[in-house]
């Protein structure tokens, strides 16, 4: 079931177009990406369906609900990590979960929360003195306090050394067990990939693909790449009339071989029956940064 819809979305600041054409669906318990290049109108989007702004065209409904004519009904249902947070720097971490708890009506219970998200340890440390990841744990816990059933985070992980990202990636992925659906906004194709069951990638204010990560990239190119070096002579012969590969390239003593389907076990099966040994084997794909770059106009 979807628990949000959007339809042919259109937002503008002045003459600048934010927003052009952005569909999607978003179904229940989903972790949902949306990626593209900055400027390409993501956080409107987010803001949008949020009812943080108002669009100029286009439908919206999250939980059946219009942001536009039914704000306060949704806020009690969402929760928001905006892209640039910040809280007073003196609040204390406990302070802040029982200050955002006291603004919805069932609330959740915050100690739990405080407990589930890893903050008891610095409960009582004030946000200035936080880091980059306490500070993202902390956002998080604030944006789930009001038991929502959809929670929008916008680039949760930027400026978090790698560590720090993959403790918020966990903390993210346990949100799936518990029935919240996610809308992730973010740059990161590891992340995208790692986390989300699909994505959209908006580029110039609009949708240009939406699909699982795997179905973007094979969208762009399925293929494999296999290179390996041997020594002597290779004749590319012997791997013409395989099935599966596509193309065989040789310089001096380096080979690269591309295919599609079982072509590792192909090519090696070949190559040991002709007593080739192959050095230095590897195996490349096409990951979902290549396709993002294929798919969006400026790619970065």
């Amino acid at each position: 079931m979807a628990v949000i819809e959007v339809r042919n979305l259109r937002k503008r600041y002045g003459p600048k177009v934010a927003v052009r054409d952005v569909s999607f669906e978003v179904a229940e318990g989903e972790i949902f990406g949306i990626l593209g290049p900055n400027g390409a109108g993501k956080t409107t989007t987010v803001e949008c369906l949020s009812g943080l702004r108002t669009p100029d065209g286009g439908t919206i409904h999250v939980l059946g609900m219009d942001p536009r004519h039914d704000g306060s009904r949704l806020r009690g249902r969402i929760g928001v990590q905006l892209q640039e947070s910040q809280l007073p720097e003196r609040l204390r971490v406990w302070e802040a979960v029982r200050l955002y708890a006291s603004f919805y009506p069932n609330p959740a219970n915050w100690r739990e929360l405080v407990e589930s998200w890893g903050l008891s340890e610095i409960r009582d440390r004030p946000f200035g003195k936080l880091s980059g990841g306490q500070k993202q744990r902390l956002f998080i816990t604030l944006a789930l306090v009001g038991n929502p059933s959809v929670v929008f985070l916008d680039e949760l992980t930027t400026g978090l050394d790698p560590t720090a990202r993959r403790e918020t990636w966990d903390h993210i992925g346990r949100l799936r067990s518990t029935g919240v659906t996610v809308v992730l906004v973010t740059h990161f194709m590891e992340e995208a990939e790692h986390l989300c069951d699909r994505l959209a990638v908006i580029d110039d204010g609009a949708v240009v693909a939406v699909d699982t990560p795997a179905g973007l990239v094979s969208r762009v190119d399925d293929q494999q790449r296999i290179r390996f070096r041997v020594t002597g002579s290779f004749d590319g012969r012997l791997l013409a009339d395989v099935p599966g590969i596509t193309n065989v390239s040789a310089t001096g003593n380096h080979v690269t071989v591309t295919g599609h389907g079982d072509v590792l076990f192909a090519v090696t099966s070949v190559l040991a029956r002709g007593q080739i040994v192959a050095a230095d084997l590897r195996v490349e794909q096409t990951s979902l940064d290549d396709a993002y770059v294929a798919l969006t106009r400026k790619g970065a």
